[in-house]
């Protein structure tokens, strides 16, 4: 725990500084980097630079209070009820924050003299990656404090939700840490000071997002890491965790170095580490997890994400499990199996499936809970969550535990484990503490245990009797008034403040015979104010000290039941976070099984081949649009095989912009993701050999921020594809090339497609206007083309969305330029330099002979029928005889001159 904060000043800045400015200085000393919230009363304050930053960060006043050093102290301040909002905006803003309570009541600080000032303590030091409170957290978002860590060339990252006590640690290849960060998402990464050297390392950090926190390489050594780590989970050795490495232990020892700063001393509720590693999950590198919109969208919303188009979740733990998921897809077949089993148990039994995702309704979010809790940050609410969400638990057990006949075929293994850990009945422990609470916790919950009411009555005999005593103590209070507003003839009122305690308040008019005798001998004068006059009387401050001693005697019984149940909680936190975990499962199962019927999603074939044949395949996020403007998605089939025995082990995609390339690239990449992390798939039948890389290269960017053009940033991507595409990975590529010069472009084009499909030798879908690239197919074994229609009608483009298979004729581009509304001179102009082009081909020195753009008479505007058009339409050829045909032959062409 930190040291208390002394009121003598002992940093250099202090000196000459009031007691309470001294306090200040010595809790900036101690947390240097942040801004210290410094409680004062009602208000949390800031001064001086941290004062004059947050008031430019939440746009408040900035004022001064007294003097230091000959100079007005600047200030500002938020309010106590208010200051989660404030918190939330500078954490935004990237902003540390020291929060420095006070620790006693005024009342205790006078008793040590006159002069006395509050004691106060830095309680916790607020970051991005160590929020709890529901006001700053995403509830269906993690909110992950990462580490990373390199020892002897082998790296580790690891991972703590401190919102909900999950740990994590993972081994990766140095060159592989970009893609573990970008599945994590962290919100705050700490990295020892001396990794910063490593480019690569950098690089990988500016694309996982989160504020990035170095710390001194000291506290990654093993063995202090490791002592840190002992600490923190209270245990002698660390061989119940498994086989950590040294880079494994550095990386879990930065995170409980940070916890030790930022809680002060708190001991969070932590699972055990939960070990991965690289060849558990499949690896999908930052650029190629942006372009997919995994979880987010390019504009940073799930909406339009395909986490946004499959979650059917209804509790906000089974929504980050979901996300979780999807950001890190399964290696292991028997694994995806056992996930895809429970989602296929819950399709056969809708009835089940609905009551289940009725009862989850009423189910909080336990594991948020227990953590506040376990930081002593929590409520008396946080303890209703659990005691409710475990009556639900129980309510879900016994869903479970109907007739065998009715659950015909039993739910899979993925699922009994997950009841298991919801029914407290088989968990005494766990049955015992919800038993405590069911009959301890009151209907009605403040949000704060300090407002007292939440134990119920009967459940501790002195509670009720200091209870009594407050309640019948205000009635007395109540019948006092009336009494002595009789007996003196005025009207009063006894009111109460925390300075007076309970008194008489009348009227300044009013107080005259009160302030004469004989009253005065009853009535005391304690105050004037400028319209009443204040009294008290020896009964009512009897009455006074007995109505306060019960009422805090009432609340120290309530704040200490709270405390014992709060530690009773700490106590079955293992066990509170197994019936979490169960809950989170069912509800990514069920709501899995919901999305798969309102879509028409099917169980995928999972192997490990090298196959992946799509039957009739859909994008999920493109469907769910297009079915909403009322239109129908056209499915497509894919078949490709690294092998190149039941497809091509490369794809050449052609047809013209906006027939859909991009979206059949895109969405057999996410089948892959889908059907790895355990989903059904929107299609008809999917066989997917599993995927250990996914990469995509689709889209056009710069990245000025490091200097590189479009295509710079183009061919940075394509060559760590190149490089990092092994003969189970999945490649799609839109367009390479196009950035440059066309012969430049069409020769970079036509390398890598060699390249992927002779080195590499992944499976690829290669999306290109490159159509020289089409003769690929008869110089390369497992080369096909596959181009999406599109058709002319009336000078008109119509997509047909058909992806077959050959190489489309035609770009089309004229056409979509005339879509897109590029003006009829224009688009004139472009169709008749494309024609003299393609009458010209092979001979671009005949450019020069193009006549200028402005001497071309710009297209006339069609606004009717031409005169030829009307005579035309009145003709009558079944009733015209040869001659008159003759003649009405001559008379149009007469028209036409």
């Amino acid at each position: 725990m930190n040291a208390q904060i002394p009121p003598s000043a002992s940093t250099p800045e202090a000196i000459g500084a009031t007691p309470v400015m001294a306090q200040f200085f010595e809790a900036k000393a101690r947390q240097p980097d942040a801004l210290v919230f410094f409680r004062m009363g009602d208000f949390y304050e800031l001064f001086f630079e941290d004062a004059e930053k947050a008031a430019a960060a939440l746009g408040i006043t900035l004022t001064a209070r007294g003097n230091h050093g000959g100079a007005p102290i600047p200030m500002c301040g938020v309010p106590v009820h208010a200051a989660e909002a404030y918190l939330a905006k500078l954490i935004r803003a990237g902003f540390k924050v020291a929060v420095c309570e006070q620790m006693e009541d005024p009342a205790e600080a006078r008793k040590r003299g006159s002069k006395s000032i509050v004691r106060r303590d830095v309680t916790r030091v607020v970051t991005p990656g160590t929020l709890t409170e529901d006001g700053l957290l995403d509830a269906r978002g993690a909110n992950r404090l990462v580490a990373v860590a390199v020892r002897a060339g082998s790296a580790a990252v690891a991972s703590v939700e401190l919102s909900t006590g999950e740990v994590e640690c993972w081994a990766v290849a140095r060159e592989n840490l970009g893609s573990a960060l970008a599945a994590l998402g962290p919100s705050e990464i700490l990295v020892p000071d001396r990794l910063f050297a490593d480019e690569g390392l950098n690089a990988a950090l500016r694309a996982a997002g989160g504020l990035v926190q170095p710390l001194p390489q000291a506290l990654a050594e093993p063995a202090a890491a490791e002592a840190r780590l002992k600490r923190l989970y209270g245990v002698e050795t660390l061989d119940g965790f498994g086989t950590l490495s040294g880079a494994e232990i550095s990386a879990l020892g930065l995170i409980a170095a940070h916890l030790e700063t930022t809680q002060a001393g708190r001991v969070p509720a932590l699972t055990a580490p939960r070990r991965a590693g690289e060849a558990d999950v499949m690896a999908i590198d930052p650029a190629t997890r942006a372009s997919l919109e995994i979880e987010r969208s390019l504009s940073g919303s799930r909406e339009g994400a395909l986490l946004g188009a499959i979650d059917r979740t209804i509790t906000a733990s089974g929504a980050r499990l979901l996300a979780a998921r999807l950001a890190r897809p399964l290696l292991d077949p028997a694994a995806i199996e056992a996930r895809l089993d429970a989602i296929d148990w819950f399709v056969e039994h809708r009835s089940p499936r609905q009551r289940l995702r009725e009862a989850l309704r009423g189910l909080g979010d336990m594991a948020r809970a227990l953590s506040r809790l376990a930081l002593g940050r929590g409520g008396p609410r946080d303890l209703g969550c659990l005691r409710d969400g475990l009556a639900t638990g129980e309510a879900i057990a016994a869903l479970f535990a109907e007739a065998p006949a009715a659950l015909d075929p039993p739910p899979p293994a993925e699922l009994t484990t997950a009841v298991a850990g919801l029914d407290a009945a088989r968990h005494p422990r766990l049955a015992e503490f919800r038993r405590l609470l069911a009959e301890g916790l009151g209907t009605e919950l403040p949000l704060q245990a300090r407002d007292g009411g939440f134990v119920a009555a009967g459940v501790r005999v002195e509670l009720d009797q200091a209870r009594a005593l407050r309640d019948d103590s205000r009635r007395v209070i109540l019948a006092l008034e009336q009494q002595l507003a009789a007996d003196s003839g005025v009207a009063l009122k006894i009111r109460h403040n925390a300075v007076l305690g309970y008194f008489v308040e009348t009227t300044a008019k009013a107080a005259e015979p009160l302030m004469a005798a004989p009253l005065n001998a009853t009535f005391i004068h304690r105050q004037t104010l400028a319209n009443q006059v204040r009294f008290t009387t020896v009964e009512l401050a009897e009455l006074d000290a007995r109505i306060a001693q019960a009422a805090e005697r009432a609340l120290a019984i309530e704040l200490s039941t709270f405390e014992a149940w709060r530690e009773a909680a700490r106590e079955v936190a293992f066990e509170i976070q197994a019936a979490a975990e169960g809950a989170a499962r069912l509800d990514v199962a069920a709501g899995l099984a919901e999305w798969a019927g309102d879509v028409g999603a099917t169980r995928p074939i999972i192997d490990r081949s090298t196959a992946f044949e799509a039957e009739g395949a859909r994008h999920p996020v493109v469907e769910a649009a297009v079915k909403r403007a009322g239109d129908a998605f056209t499915p497509n089939d894919c078949r490709l095989d690294g092998a190149g025995v039941v497809g091509p082990r490369l794809a050449l995609v052609t047809g013209p912009n906006m027939a859909g390339k991009s979206t059949v690239l895109r969405q057999n990449a996410l089948l892959a993701v889908l059907a790895q992390s355990g989903c059904y798939v929107p299609a008809r039948r999917l066989r997917l050999g599993v995927v250990d890389r996914l990469f995509s290269r689709v889209g056009a960017g710069d990245d000025l921020a490091r200097g590189r053009s479009t295509f710079m940033a183009e061919m940075v991507e394509t060559a760590a594809i190149l490089t990092q595409a092994t003969p189970r990975s999945l490649v799609i590529l839109d367009e390479i090339g196009r950035g440059t010069a066309t012969y430049d472009g069409l020769a970079i084009a036509w390398a890598c497609a060699e390249a992927l499909h002779e080195t590499n030798r992944c499976r690829g879908l290669f999306a290109t206007h490159y159509h020289e690239l089409a003769v690929l197919e008869g110089r390369l074994a497992h080369v096909a083309n596959l181009s999406l229609r599109a058709k002319e009608w009336n000078g008109d483009l119509i997509f047909l969305h058909e992806a077959g298979p050959g190489p489309a004729d035609r770009s089309y581009g004229v056409q979509v330029a005339k879509l897109a509304g590029v003006p009829p001179a224009v688009v004139a102009r472009a169709r008749d330099v494309l024609e003299r082009l393609e009458r010209e081909a092979g001979a671009p020195a005949h450019l020069d002979d193009l006549p200028l753009f402005a001497a071309t008479a710009p297209a006339p505007e069609r606004r009717g029928p031409s005169v030829v058009e009307t005579a035309l339409s009145d003709l009558d050829p079944d009733s015209m005889s040869p001659r008159e045909a003759m003649d009405a032959l001559y008379r149009l062409k007469g028209l036409m001159a």
